[in-house]
């Protein structure tokens, strides 16, 4: 492994990454495909794309833009039920982002999840004022995969050209290598998510975590 010192901002993933929220996310997709389809659908179809916009993942599912939209009118109302009883931080986040703002590395938060959501989210992990942006779906024209939202988040960090050459992006899905590396971060592939390391190998991160306080020895 590689080291590379002096980042001048590192960001992240949330679900999956600094936020243990993939119980939840499996949970109201069953209750999603049951209601809408009579049966729980298998996990690994949905685990598959995890990281990706809520309604580019329903589509897969539905006949159409109609039944995308009443799918995710029931995703959401189960999230919102059972949301703040299920998340939780992964442990060290918050740990983290504090020493590395003290270390004045900026730090920035970006997501498939739409904003309100993400930062109930971050909220209900201890995380409110952890970090300093944060990029969700409804901030971009284009989500991850695409490396618009990393851009975005190291526009609003007003990295200049030099400085964005010294950006880290940490994610657990393999989505999160294709924007890291489309926008011309450095990435770290997150193993405690639910994407196997041989899924993760395809995208060639430029880094391995084991927990997220290993962001720190980069």
């Amino acid at each position: 492994m590689t080291r590379h010192a002096g980042w001048a901002a590192v960001l992240f993933d949330l679900d999956g990454t600094l936020a243990d929220t993939v119980p939840l996310i499996l949970e109201c997709y069953r209750h999603t495909m049951k209601v809408h389809r009579g049966r729980a659908l298998p996990d690994e179809r949905w685990l598959a794309t995890i990281g990706t916009p809520l309604r580019d993942q329903l589509a897969d599912f539905a006949t159409g833009p109609d039944e995308v939209a009443a799918m995710a009118d029931t995703y959401v109302a189960r999230q919102l039920e059972l949301h703040d009883g299920m998340v939780r931080p992964f442990p060290g986040a918050l740990e983290l982002l504090t020493e590395l703002r003290g270390r004045g590395v900026r730090t920035g938060v970006v997501t498939s999840k739409r904003r309100g959501m993400a930062t109930r989210t971050l909220r209900r992990c201890g995380l409110g004022d952890a970090y300093d942006v944060l990029v969700g779906a409804d901030d971009v024209v284009q989500a991850k995969p695409h490396p618009e939202p990393v851009h975005t988040a190291l526009t609003l960090l007003r990295l200049d050209g030099t400085e964005r050459d010294r950006a880290l992006f940490v994610g657990d899905s393999p989505f999160d290598m294709r924007a890291g590396r489309g926008a011309g971060t450095r990435t770290a592939a997150a193993l405690w998510g639910p994407f196997a390391r041989s899924v993760l190998e395809a995208e060639r991160p430029d880094y391995w975590l084991e927990l997220l306080p290993d962001v720190l020895r980069l």
